[in-house]
């Protein structure tokens, strides 16, 4: 007979389950939650971590009398997986890297105490947990950096996934093995090399980039960004594409304490060196100002993408700044799968994400009108951009209208301070944007239309993400990309002497725009900054080095674009800028590939 609780006759299993199926029937509400109902998920998160909270203690305190009551340790599992889900879309949802850290503890607990080991190859549902635990802790590893951890699990997912296939029906786990293949690709274009040093903002190893204080009467924090990209064929992990995850690491804090370990090795090794037992108190760092919101959308609708900008904008305090960052082709032929491949491709990623990312944003589903754009019309002004302008395309079917964000669905926000970033090959019918703004100028850094061509063999956006956003994230990496380096041809040392002498450099820069009178006030309101601040001086470094690039030499299609502009003394003209092309070359050797004036080949 089931133990019963003192001073009353209700069975301890039967409190336990009643406690499982009203943490189920809330979990599922705030699961389906929409991104741009802030208010009302920060109130029911709240609700439903607290049922979550008296579950777990509830199974601890009782743990042997449920056990023999019937309860299966996959049960005790599953709520500790529900727990960390929740710990992971809240940060999702307020970028606090201690929900991350909260969601890494209960994971790792999971994979330690093994708590869907038995029956695994008798029950399928077990087989299915098991593998939906393993593909959401190597999200949150990705995401926390702790790439030791992903190596590790990566092997046990597919080796798990290739044991359940000879036990069960291989049909079962094709869509595992989608995910499998999914995170293999990530890992293989997100080397070692390109995480050399972490892309999150550091104390230790960003320069004081605060030198000197901007002439302008008023100072604006990023406190929010939206985060979204979508090529045909990128690639991604479930639906995290790799430039976002770039963008989405170089908008926080890294925690100035044991978190960072620089490894000294080589790059392109991507042997994992073991586990290590993380303590949560090293992921945060309460000496470090909060980490900006942001929403990442993967592959939005325009209702749903203007739904949430809509939302942000309204909570936007009087001195935040809204980054916005998209990444998407204007070009039908560049987004457009074939219909075999939309299906196949779709279908299984529908089916498995549903279960697993439940936590993320869903887009609505793509319309299947096809109509073609007839693109940018030079000469346009802001009100004649129509939607038969080219636009950024975030579907699968290269609609105009129903997946098109075009110019014109900007403008409205631009009632608040905006930093946008576009890193399209229609990147510059933006531009139209500057001075059609409704009360606030906004800030805009827009990539080359083309992207030039690179000396290393076959690169492009499909196996290491777009040039634009590698410069803005890890401008030494993009430097080497784009002279024919790769993580094997250099060691580790070389890089970093690189990025020692690019952060001196970045550091004049700053002191420049700081001291200019000509500095439009757009810029200057946001120096103080320190995450707009590098991305523009990083954009500064991009547009001096693609301008001095010998295979792209004079050609503007090449080059990025900056709006309002910035002062004559950090054009890719300037003395500063050119000197520091030419030393980053000279430590590389590499000044042949650039087109530099005597007069500064000669220093």
């Amino acid at each position: 007979m089931s133990q019963l609780i003192s001073g009353n006759n209700i069975p301890l299993s039967e409190v336990y389950w009643s406690l499982v199926n009203k943490a189920d029937k809330k979990f599922s509400k705030i699961r389906d939650l929409p991104f741009y109902e802030r208010s009302r998920y920060e109130n029911y998160f709240f609700k439903v971590f607290k049922v979550y909270t008296q579950l777990w203690k509830f199974q601890q305190e009782n743990r042997q009398k449920l056990l023999e009551a019937g309860l299966k340790r996959w049960e005790i599992g599953e709520i500790a997986s529900r727990i960390a889900q929740l710990y992971y879309g809240h940060y999702m949802r307020t970028s606090d890297a201690g929900y991350l850290s909260e969601s890494y503890v209960f994971y790792e607990a999971i994979l330690t105490r093994e708590y869907f080991k038995d029956g695994l190859f008798q029950d399928l549902n077990i087989a299915n947990k098991q593998l939906r635990f393993l593909a959401r802790f190597l999200m949150v590893c990705l995401v926390l950096g702790r790439r030791e951890m992903v190596h590790q699990l990566v092997e046990q997912f597919r080796r798990l996934i290739d044991e359940c296939k000879r036990t069960f029906q291989e049909t079962d786990f094709k869509e595992w093995k989608v995910l499998a293949q999914e995170i293999v690709r990530y890992l293989k274009s997100d080397t070692a090399f390109m995480n050399i040093r972490p892309l999150r903002y550091s104390l230790v190893l960003d320069p004081n980039l605060d030198a000197g204080t901007p002439r302008s009467s008023r100072s604006l924090r990023l406190t929010d960004a939206i985060l979204s990209s979508y090529h045909y064929n990128e690639v991604k992990y479930s639906e995290l594409t790799l430039d976002s995850f770039r963008m989405l690491q170089c908008l926080e804090w890294e925690p100035s304490g044991s978190l960072y370990q620089s490894t000294g090795a080589k790059m392109g090794q991507n042997t994992p060196t073991g586990l290590a037992r993380i303590n949560p108190q090293n992921m945060t760092d309460p000496t470090l100002p909060p980490n900006p919101r942001k929403a990442v959308l993967y592959r939005p609708s325009v209702t749903h993408f203007l739904a949430v900008l809509a939302t942000i904008c309204e909570e936007l305090p009087s001195n935040g700044v809204l980054l916005l960052y998209l990444s998407a082709s204007g070009k039908i032929g560049q987004t457009s799968l074939s219909p075999l491949s939309a299906r196949s491709i779709t279908s299984i990623e529908e089916n498995i994400l549903r279960d697993f990312e439940s936590h993320t944003i869903k887009p609505e589903a793509d319309l299947s009108l096809q109509i073609t754009p007839s693109g940018d019309r030079p000469g346009q002004s802001l009100g004649q951009i129509s939607e038969d302008a080219c636009g950024l395309c975030f579907g699968s079917h290269g609609l105009t209208g129903p997946s098109y964000i075009y110019p014109s669905d900007l403008v409205p926000f631009t009632r608040k301070p905006l930093f946008i970033i576009i890193d399209s090959d229609s990147s510059t019918v933006f531009k139209n944007i500057c001075g059609a703004e409704k009360g606030e100028p906004a800030a805009l850094l827009l990539s080359p239309s083309h992207t030039p061509p690179i000396i290393s063999a076959d690169f492009s956006r499909q196996p290491s993400g777009s040039l634009f956003t590698i410069f803005l994230t890890a401008p030494v990496q993009a430097f080497c990309l784009l002279i024919g380096i790769s993580g094997s041809d250099v060691e580790t040392d070389v890089v970093i002497k690189a990025d020692k002498l690019l952060s001196s450099f970045m550091n004049e820069w700053a002191s420049t725009l700081a001291a200019s009178d000509t500095l439009h006030p757009v810029w200057s309101q946001i120096l103080k900054d320190p995450f707009l601040r590098r991305l523009l001086l990083r954009f500064i470094f991009c547009r001096a080095v693609l301008a001095l690039y010998t295979p792209v030499f004079s050609n503007k299609q090449n080059q990025p674009e900056c709006f309002p502009p910035l002062p004559e003394s950090l054009v890719p003209t300037a003395l500063a800028v050119q000197t520091a092309v030419l030393q980053m070359a000279n430590g590389f050797g590499a000044t042949s590939k650039f087109t530099l004036p005597q007069d500064i080949t000669m220093l």
